[in-house]
């Protein structure tokens, strides 16, 4: 038993095909074909939109649900991490709830597959259901080079009870600024092959710390009462320093990039190369905007003709959990980038990037990638699950 669907127009994943083609799956969504509406037979279920495979969330923090409306708008990201740092601890069984509920918001947004980090195991439980594939990032931190020892062992503790679910997962460093390169050593050791992500350069502040040892990041370590009398400003920018010590993985995800210049993409791109690793940029528009008001000069990324993926990060820094409201914002601030490329970045990009592109990302015969009706003009568009 086969079904069949026709939009207004049929993204693939690659290109935007007219309305004459039509989707043919079989009864649990695996990929037949694309063929001509003459050659398609009866019973076709024609939907008014777009009809796309399912979106790829690459960058998420399932963990924070719970924060939802805690944390105020545009306090800035030094402000952000204090309150993230000091009260994220609410009932374990809260968390768990909006656990649940924000996957199930994900599921219902298209979101087909996730990449998300992990900073303890309370998600576990949410994702032996299966409902949803993931790629988990156990988040490493630890910026003093006398914790890295016992920070990554207690990752690897972690590790490996994510080990037992069927997806992949790596330990990665959180970001640079809080990550010794000590630390760093010890995650590039076990990642030989392994997908890697990073925040990277989300704030001016941050290559300011790296270039002179200077600005909101010193607040920051002496509220945390960090010592940091060991750091040497590196007079280079925040990538150009520590990105040295990440190059023992198959592919690298830089998450953020709103202070990233069109020198460090030169910069990521030659070293990238040199490692043979692949190099994918993710953009979170909507958490950049309800953090510091400021977004990524995403059309430099264009012209060094960069991968690009899209990620919601957390209810902690946005309203929600769409990939379609990410596409809505760098469309409202970035109008001359067009549908297809969105799409792009939305849905194979993203598989290829979290390494799920055999199943998920695109409408290729044999795969099972979800099917999703965008619908109306994009700015007032709404998501509906057809498969």
């Amino acid at each position: 038993m086969y079904r069949k669907f026709k939009g207004d127009q049929l993204f693939t994943g690659y290109e935007l095909l007219p309305s004459n083609n039509i989707l043919i799956t079989n009864e649990t969504g695996t990929v037949a074909g694309i063929v001509d509406e003459s050659e398609a037979g009866d019973d076709i279920s024609v939907h008014k939109g777009i009809i796309s495979p399912g979106f790829i969330n690459c960058h998420c923090h399932l963990e924070l649900s719970h924060l939802k409306g805690h944390i105020p708008k545009k306090t800035g990201l030094i402000d952000f991490i204090l309150k993230i740092v000091t009260e994220r601890h609410f009932d374990e069984a809260e968390i768990i709830r909006a656990i649940n509920k924000a996957e199930a918001e994900m599921i219902q947004n298209g979101i087909v597959a996730v990449g998300d980090i992990c900073n303890n195991a309370l998600s576990l439980p949410q994702k032996r259901n299966a409902k949803l594939w993931y790629y988990n990032f156990i988040e490493t931190s630890g910026f003093p080079p006398a914790v890295a020892e016992t920070r990554f062992q207690r990752n690897i503790d972690l590790y490996q009870q994510f080990a037992t679910l069927p997806s992949d997962s790596s330990i990665v460093p959180h970001a640079p600024y809080s990550v010794s390169p000590e630390l760093f050593k010890r995650i590039n050791e076990v990642n030989s092959n392994k997908l890697v992500s990073i925040h990277n350069q989300e704030t001016e502040a941050e290559n300011d710390f790296f270039k002179n040892k200077k600005g909101d990041f010193i607040r920051m370590f002496e509220t945390m009462n960090i010592d940091i009398s060991f750091f040497t400003a590196s007079g280079l920018s925040s990538l150009q320093t520590y990105l040295p010590y990440v190059n023992n993985q198959r592919s690298l995800i830089l998450v953020h990039n709103v202070s990233t210049s069109v020198e460090d993409i030169e910069f990521a791109a030659a070293l990238c190369k040199r490692n043979e690793s692949e190099l994918y940029y993710c953009f979170c528009p909507n958490a950049n905007l309800y953090i510091t008001g400021a977004l990524p000069a995403i059309p430099a990324f264009i012209n060094k003709e960069c991968r690009i993926v899209l990620g919601t990060d957390s209810l902690a820094s946005n309203d929600a959990l769409s990939i379609l409201d990410e596409i809505k914002a760098i469309h409202k601030h970035f109008p001359e980038i067009s549908l297809h490329t969105l799409l792009g970045w939305a849905t194979i990009n993203g598989a290829m990037a979290l390494g799920c592109e055999a199943v998920y990302g695109s409408f290729d015969k044999g795969k099972q990638p979800g099917i999703i009706l965008i619908t109306d003009e994009l700015s007032g568009a709404a998501v509906e699950r057809l498969l």
